[in-house]
């Protein structure tokens, strides 16, 4: 299990002696299935080299505000709403001066003032700059901000003096994200059911009437309401597709199969998201044996299977209700319609062709609800989850807001 699977984690490395464990605590976290951007101040290539960082995170080290092939796009700004939590390890007395005065003269101390992700630091300094005055007023500061210290710990530096200063472990501050990230996680408690993938209902023995969907959509959807704090249970029909971490999977066939798995698992969830492409029809009867191809034709009668997003809409203990449409042509009309006659709170909408859609890594969304929509673009589909999620969170909260009010 990777209790950070896909949680955004920007590491902000300065010029301290301790930064070497940054790459310790970079490993750490992408162990733990963490999405990790490093961010360096230009003092702090002089203790540990770029390239280390990037063989372990897999991203390019950023260290310049000034660089023209990111910052062409506003890059800086893009990575400060990225980030679902900013770490600075080491944090030294220069940079927490920054921090607490406001500045903003390099990319970490721009990204930590742009960004409305919580901040942690870890203090790594001599100890008698972190005794001093100064130091604590700014400590100081930061904490009456929101911002979260770990550390320092007390005994020998690097100098030869002992006291407070060093920097925590790396497990340490490990664990202190992990922490931050679940308290922050927006559906944390909250019991959601995901359905991914295709349905495949059997014509004889070898045969079934399926579809291309492949289930990478839906895993992503259930990956992002993860890293929101959810207690995912994630319905999948037949998809050769690992089972991302902190997930509870339930594998069926058939659209009764998945039909039965998401009733039984509906009671206290609070959120229902069917990605799933179901299929609307199954053979009235399948063939005990293989089906011989004996004549020119063959006619098999097909009927109705149960419409799951429907009945669970109209359930008693309703969950907020989110549904998906791919459609070849009009797409906005057929999915607006689905979203009244099913009674949904949310639908996410997408054109389906040759290049998007099913059995590619990039789609593009018109999440619509009542009242207001909102076009997602071209992406990675786990990019789009993520952004999915948070549409939904929005409503669900609103929603909830109204329900209590």
């Amino acid at each position: 299990m990777q209790p950070l699977r896909a949680r955004r984690v920007l590491l902000g490395i300065t010029a301290g002696i301790a930064a070497y464990k940054a790459a310790e605590l970079a490993r750490l976290l992408v162990k733990d299935g963490a999405d990790v951007q490093v961010v360096m101040t230009r003092s702090a290539t002089q203790f540990i080299g770029a390239m280390t960082l990037q063989a372990i995170t897999g991203r390019p080290v950023r260290d310049s505000l000034f660089d023209a092939q990111h910052e062409a796009a506003m890059g800086h700004i893009e990575l400060a709403r990225w980030a679902e939590v900013i770490v600075i390890a080491p944090a030294t007395a220069s940079t927490l001066a920054h921090l607490a005065a406001g500045t903003a003269d390099d990319l970490l101390t721009t990204l930590c003032l742009a960004s409305t992700a919580p901040l942690l630091v870890a203090p790594a300094m001599n100890q008698a700059m972190w005794a001093h005055p100064a130091t604590q007023a700014n400590i100081g500061v930061l904490s009456g901000r929101g911002t979260q210290l770990i550390g320092p710990a007390v005994g020998e530096q690097a100098c030869g003096d002992q006291g407070a200063g060093r920097m925590q472990e790396p497990a340490q501050i490990r664990g202190a994200i992990h922490d931050l990230l679940m308290k922050s996680g927006a559906l944390r408690g909250k019991r959601v059911i995901v359905t991914a993938g295709p349905t495949r209902e059997a014509i004889d023995p070898v045969r079934f009437v399926g579809n291309r969907s492949s289930g990478k959509m839906g895993f992503a959807v259930a990956s992002a309401l993860v890293a929101q704090g959810a207690d995912v249970t994630l319905v999948a029909g037949p998809v050769a597709l690992p089972t991302p971490g902190g997930i509870t999977r339930i594998d069926v066939e058939s659209a009764d199969d998945m039909h039965d798995a998401v009733f039984t698992s509906l009671p206290g969830a609070a959120i229902f998201v069917a990605c799933a492409a179901v299929a609307d029809f199954r053979p009235a009867r399948a063939a005990e044996q293989k089906i011989k191809k004996t004549d020119e034709t063959l006619v098999v009668e097909m009927i109705r299977n149960p419409d799951i997003l429907s009945e669970v809409s109209a359930s008693p203990a309703r969950p907020f209700c989110v549904g998906f449409a791919a459609e070849t042509h009009d797409v906005e009309n057929y999915a607006r319609g689905k979203l009244l006659a099913k009674g949904l709170d949310m639908i996410a909408a997408n054109q389906v062709s040759a290049s998007q859609g099913f059995e590619v890594d990039d789609n593009a969304l018109l999440v619509l609800w009542e009242g207001g929509q909102q076009r997602l673009p071209m992406q990675s589909k786990s990019r789009l989850a993520a952004q999915l999620v948070e549409l939904i969170v929005d409503r669900f909260n609103a929603q909830t807001a109204t329900e209590d009010s």
